[in-house]
């Protein structure tokens, strides 16, 4: 999958901390290319790196018997790792890059360490967990409950809110794989959208040519999540 991206300058939550907080940790971190495709841990690994996404995004991809569903993004909204604030350094969800881009990246001793050293740094993300929490929970109940041209809506938003673009490349395998849906239902669904004239899609190319189209076409989950993330995140 590929992206035109507008690259943010940095990553929110890390914007969020004071400005003796963001030093250290900044001074900690080394600033990584994410790959499309790259697969940073797998579910069951012990957590090697904790990564602050800056413009690239990545997958939470659970592993579900001999397949695996999408279970959430993280974008230079977010953090992958954050289970590690928990004293929990095993991986919950396999962290697949889906949106190239760049990434702070910094080791989980030194992580540790500033995060004991810094309160601030605790708070933010103990935040960020909780709405880590509730859209998981969401993205559950949207699986479970919700129509796949709904679904499909909302994951378009999703992506190209952390792409920072409104075109991207992406095939139905994929979708059917991110989605845990058959690839009839995602063309059924991707043809549905495009008839309302909210995208273009062409071999692959997605175009969002409507968007608040699109967010009327999507199930609620999506303005749930933008919702949970603005309340606790301000």
């Amino acid at each position: 999958m590929t992206f035109t991206q507008a690259v943010p300058a940095t990553n929110l939550l890390v914007d969020a901390l004071l400005p003796k907080d963001r030093e250290q940790l900044l001074a900690n971190c080394e600033h990584i290319g994410l790959i499309i495709g790259e697969v940073l841990y797998r579910a069951g690994d012990v957590v090697p790196h904790v990564y602050f996404p800056t413009g690239g995004f990545i997958s939470l991809v659970a592993p579900i018997g001999s397949t695996n569903l999408e279970v959430g993004l993280v974008g230079n909204e977010g953090v992958l790792g954050i289970t590690l604030i928990l004293g929990v350094d095993i991986a919950p969800f396999t962290g697949l890059v889906q949106g190239a881009g760049t990434a702070l990246r910094i080791t989980v001793p030194s992580f540790l360490r500033i995060l004991g050293q810094s309160p601030e740094l605790h708070h933010v993300l103990k935040r960020y967990l909780y709405v880590s929490m509730s859209q998981l929970a969401q993205s559950a109940a949207c699986t479970r409950f919700h129509l796949v041209e709904g679904r499909l809506a909302r994951w378009l938003l999703m992506t190209q809110d952390r792409a920072h673009s409104d075109h991207f490349h992406i095939t139905h395998v994929f979708l059917a794989y991110m989605l845990g849906v058959r690839r009839v239902g995602i063309t059924k669904a991707a043809n549905a959208l495009q008839q309302q004239n909210l995208i273009s899609y062409q071999r692959g190319d997605i175009t969002v040519l409507d968007r608040d189209g699109l967010e009327a076409a999507s199930c609620g989950c999506y303005r749930a999540d933008k919702k949970i993330y603005e309340s606790i995140m301000g």
